[in-house]
């Protein structure tokens, strides 16, 4: 019996959180209420507030949905740059296709620009490339010249300002080409001439069929240094 309850409490909890992505999707934290939450999600108020205290609560565990995109590179043996452009597509497939992941981002994005504003998602994201990028740059794969720390800042910056854009211009539809666009024009940049060939823009293979994305890399860009 404890277990059914379990399983039926778990049940009732996924149910919340598909109903508050579904209404923080759409309005935002400011313009969501717990009504709306319970609305969506088919329970009642009460258990709600058996499985989360607050607005708040439900919005930082949707927040925290992000990054099963990134749950499995710390046991990887052999990270690396190709590891986080395959990181970049997979996020962008979520925010197409996943409404959990793209109120994450939402909120993610909403929390930063609140009179305290918490940097911990973007901290988390910065820490992930930089557990990629370093051993990258150990096997000649980034110029020695750049800060790893620096280029992982920069690279989430960049594509939440690529992301963001592309929700407002296409409502996303444009996203896996412009994430292409994004390493086109970084790549030349940070990789040796020599090893340019190693990476693909557009997502490695395994990343593109799992993923089910057609697309392929342009031909990258004329590096602008060379090693």
């Amino acid at each position: 019996m404890a277990r059914v309850r379990q399983e039926r409490a778990e049940i009732t909890r996924q149910a919340i959180l598909n109903g508050a992505a579904i209404a923080f999707d759409r309005s935002g934290f400011g313009g969501t209420s717990l009504s709306d939450v319970v609305k969506h999600a088919g329970v009642t108020k009460g258990a709600l507030y058996f499985h989360f205290p607050s607005k708040e609560a439900l919005a930082r565990s949707l927040m925290g949905e992000q990054f099963q995109v990134s749950q499995d590179i710390p046991a990887m043996e052999d990270p690396g740059l190709q590891t986080v452009i395959d990181l970049t597509h997979q996020l962008a497939a979520g925010l197409r296709s996943n409404v959990r992941v793209r109120a994450g981002i939402r909120l993610v994005i909403e929390f930063g620009s609140f009179t305290h504003p918490d940097p911990s998602p973007y901290n988390a994201w910065i820490d992930t490339c930089v557990h990629c990028l370093t051993p990258a740059r150990d096997r000649g794969d980034i110029m020695p010249s750049h800060d790893v720390y620096d280029l992982s800042t920069f690279l989430v910056g960049s594509f939440t300002g690529v992301q963001v854009t592309s929700h407002v211009r296409t409502g996303r539809e444009d996203l896996h080409a412009r994430v292409v666009d994004l390493w086109n024009y970084l790549l030349p940049g940070i990789v040796p001439a020599r090893r340019m060939h190693l990476f693909d823009p557009a997502g490695s293979r395994a990343c593109r069929a799992e993923l089910g994305l057609t697309t392929t890399a342009a031909t990258p860009a004329t590096p602008a240094a060379t090693d």
